[in-house]
């Protein structure tokens, strides 16, 4: 326990609560008469905790980004992946308390064992030492994943989603069209439409082609969405 808490630059007043965290179901259902509890409560509570200091962040990155934008942004810091892959870089799987069976089929591996033992760790550390002791982990754990997430992921996702709705609506995919290219060499300006077929259902400008089809796959997502809802009323 104490490689793990020198990892997380916090030392337990409770150690019963790390130890609570670390302890998958597997080997609680195995060890039931010696009264080990898993970790799935603190999973539970450590989820709501990460949503709350993950979004404050993100409060403070991005204070001019809407709400839904910014759910956007959370859902990806901390989702299965995002946190399995913090945990792996705390050697996290090799603190953990396994069953037999979990042990011989690589659980200390598997993402949503890493990933469910993070959110319980993180709770263990609020519980045990307040909000400000979890606030000073997350940010440690979350600072390069914070730094760099840039505001054109949500443009990825905004292209992500508008391909699946042309298709889902249309059977076929959208076309980005490069309509002018403005502005100095050192500082040019890309003007971009996204279509289906011939129809023209956004406009975009940004200082790279990418960013313009960014900004037009926004425009349009918003419009084929008004459309759909209308269809629904």
């Amino acid at each position: 326990m104490e490689g793990l808490e020198a990892a997380l630059d916090y030392r337990f007043k409770n150690r019963a609560y790390l130890a609570e965290a670390l302890t998958h179901r597997s080997f609680a259902n195995e060890a039931r008469e010696s009264g080990f509890r898993d970790n799935q409560r603190l999973e539970f509570f450590g989820d709501a905790v990460l949503g709350l200091l993950v979004s404050r962040r993100l409060l403070e990155r991005f204070p001019l980004t809407e709400e839904g934008d910014l759910s956007r942004l959370r859902a990806s810091l901390v989702d299965e992946s995002a946190l399995a892959g913090i945990a792996e870089g705390l050697h996290l799987g090799n603190f953990l308390l396994l069953g037999r069976g979990e042990e011989k089929t690589g659980g200390r591996r598997k993402k949503s064992i890493l990933s469910d033992a993070l959110e319980a760790l993180v709770a263990a550390v609020y519980l045990d030492g307040g909000i400000e002791a979890a606030e000073h982990l997350v940010d440690a754990l979350f600072v390069q994943l914070l730094e760099t997430t840039e505001i054109d992921a949500i443009g990825r996702d905004y292209k992500t989603r508008f391909q699946e709705l042309c298709h889902a609506l249309h059977g076929k995919g959208p076309q980005y069209v490069l309509e002018e290219v403005s502005g100095p060499d050192h500082e040019p300006l890309f003007a971009v439409t996204a279509r289906i077929g011939e129809k023209l259902l956004g406009k975009g400008v940004g200082k790279s082609k990418k960013l313009a089809e960014q900004a037009a796959a926004r425009e349009a997502l918003g419009r084929l969405e008004e459309t759909v809802q209308s269809e629904k009323l």
